[in-house]
């Protein structure tokens, strides 16, 4: 913020700002939610006065905001799952656009989720130019479609990123972007306690805990936790007394649940953060759908794969358009395969199963990967003073301010 105050004369107060700082918020997706919520914890530590608007999840809602619909209508991905719910997306998308017109705040900050952000965002500005766009989490333009990015610069005012190398893809194209650093980062002193997992739910201290995330979208589970049972199916059958652990969502646990009845599988599902962070910090190894989940296990020096499978339209579309040699995060920052992946064809219980039970009796392979963890976690804020989420509050303030001072500059 010192280029901002460098422009105000002496006599001008801290703050361009003189009244209640109103940030409307709109996140689509359990990640989002929490992004959102460390997001609206640091603008509240800045600034007293703030005031929340918007579309989040429970932890959004914790912090203060109350959202305008259940945010997990918008928890949807790839095609074949968003075109049956295609009108009632488009609604919602009509019904945030008039709420940010009808409270004109300070700045409209979207949250991931681009397919549906980026539309509010995109009318919001065809009505008003009056009302900065800050988009948290920026598209991965170096993965594929690398045409957003100048797409992007078009309508939005500023963007956050999470990784390092991402801010030149943009401002390339005229559009400000910060790199503030990874969320998962923040969690370093809370990464779980691996004996009071075991003592709570009677485990001995050296039975093996394989912990599986299929996801957080009913569309992942679906395709996913048919092969994850198998893939666990076998890793049983070679360590009997493993344990398999299930992280979920609450919403979700019915499903995982009901899935399992019958299947001679009996995991114990967990909902809770707190259970959730000290089965990684107990488990041997893990098995998880591709996403940020990669680098909370890292976090907690857990050992694990990563596995994916789309629908048949969805992954012609992968194929053909992804340009990165990876989509795990932890190899995607190393730019080494750190991390095996097992995707599309290769998301079967066989080739699964072998990659797990190398990480379980492999002890060298096993801390290459851990070593490998803090190389990546690093790359993303890890060690620094200044956590990424009050890094996003000080840009979102800044640019607040900014739009105010260029208002005043020109007035007549």
């Amino acid at each position: 913020m010192t280029d901002i105050l460098g422009m105000i004369d002496e006599d001008t107060p801290k703050s361009a700002l003189k009244e209640p700082l109103r940030i409307f918020l709109v996140a689509g997706e359990a990640s989002g939610d929490l992004l959102g919520a460390n997001l609206m914890r640091a603008l509240k530590a800045e600034r007293a006065d703030v005031q929340f608007f918007g579309v989040g999840g429970k932890n959004m809602q914790a912090q203060g905001m109350e959202s305008l619909f259940p945010m997990e209508e918008l928890s949807v991905m790839g095609l074949a799952e968003v075109l049956p719910r295609l009108f009632k997306i488009m609604a919602r998308i009509r019904q945030t656009r008039k709420a940010v017109l009808n409270i004109k705040p300070h700045a409209l900050v979207t949250i991931d989720s681009p397919d549906f952000c980026f539309r509010v965002v995109r009318q919001v500005k065809a009505c008003s130019k009056d009302i900065p766009c800050i988009h948290y989490v920026a598209p991965s333009v170096w993965a594929w479609r690398p045409k957003r990015a100048e797409k992007v610069a078009k309508f939005l005012d500023h963007i956050l990123t999470l990784l390092p190398f991402e801010p030149p893809y943009f401002t390339r194209h005229g559009l400000d972007a910060t790199f503030v650093g990874h969320p998962v980062v923040e969690k370093i002193d809370s990464r779980g306690d691996a004996n009071r997992f075991r003592e709570k739910y009677g485990l001995k201290a050296n039975q093996p805990v394989f912990c599986m995330l299929p996801g957080s979208r009913m569309s992942e589970l679906s395709r996913l936790l048919d092969k994850f049972s198998e893939t666990a199916d076998i890793v049983l059958r070679h360590r009997h007394q493993a344990v398999i652990v299930i992280p979920t969502l609450a919403h979700l646990k019915p499903y995982i649940e009901k899935f399992f009845v019958g299947k001679g599988i009996n995991p114990i599902v967990v909902t809770d953060d707190q259970d959730k962070y000290d089965s990684f910090s107990a488990g041997t190894a893990a098995l998880a759908a591709s996403g940020t989940v990669t680098l909370e296990l890292a976090l907690a020096d857990t050992p694990h794969i990563i596995a994916y499978k789309l629908n048949p339209m969805s992954a012609w579309v992968a194929k053909h358009l992804v340009k990165t040699p990876y989509v795990n995060l932890i190899n995607i920052l190393l730019r080494r395969p750190v991390v095996p992946e097992l995707l599309l064809e290769e998301c079967e219980p066989q080739p699964m199963s072998r990659a797990l039970l190398r990480l379980m009796d492999d002890r060298d392979a096993r801390s290459q990967q851990l070593m490998d963890f803090r190389e990546a976690l690093i790359k993303i804020g890890l060690g620094d003073p200044k956590p990424p989420s009050v890094r996003a509050a000080e840009a979102v303030i800044e640019t607040v301010e900014k739009n105010i001072l260029k208002k005043r500059s020109a007035l007549p």
